[in-house]
């Protein structure tokens, strides 16, 4: 839930990395980077309904849980659903292996390995980067702010 953080606060402009819960249903935030940008915060268990929002989507997050090897093969499976949408055949997308601060997290080799990340980026229409992250700790958010900056097209 790093979209509630403002890029104004605290040292590093990055403030104190909010409480954690997991999504269900959607949440819109608003980011200044500089220009104002809304990001709508769609849960996984709403998969059903993303497609309603591929065509206002200028950029696309892509949040995976690290920690929790038995949801990889679905979240692969999601990824790959989203990644073959019309709407968004042309959007940056970001994939967040997230929960890196947590012991039991998958490092990033074994997360692309698992999901045959070049694979995926070799077939896709989009450019696809990827990071590791940590919501709780604020671990990556810097580099999270930078490549929606960069998709974005703000300075």
């Amino acid at each position: 839930r790093w979209a509630q953080l403002s890029a104004e606060e605290g040292p590093a402009g990055l403030g104190e990395p909010p409480a954690t819960l997991p999504t269900v249903g959607t949440n819109l935030t608003d980011l200044r980077l500089p220009r104002k940008a809304t990001v709508r915060e769609v849960g996984g268990c709403m998969a059903p309904i993303w497609p309603s929002y591929y065509g206002e989507c200028s950029a696309l997050m892509f949040v995976v849980d690290a920690a929790n090897p038995s949801q990889v093969s679905n979240s692969c499976v999601q990824l790959l659903s989203v990644l073959s949408a019309a709407q968004l055949a042309s959007v940056p997308v970001l994939v967040l292996f997230n929960k890196i601060d947590l012991p039991c997290y998958m490092s990033l080799a074994e997360m692309k390995s698992l999901f045959r990340m070049q694979d995926i980026v070799s077939c896709a229409t989009q450019p696809i980067a990827m990071l590791e992250t940590s919501a709780r700790d604020g671990t990556g958010l810097a580099d999270v702010l930078q490549w929606l900056r960069a998709a974005l097209g703000d300075p």
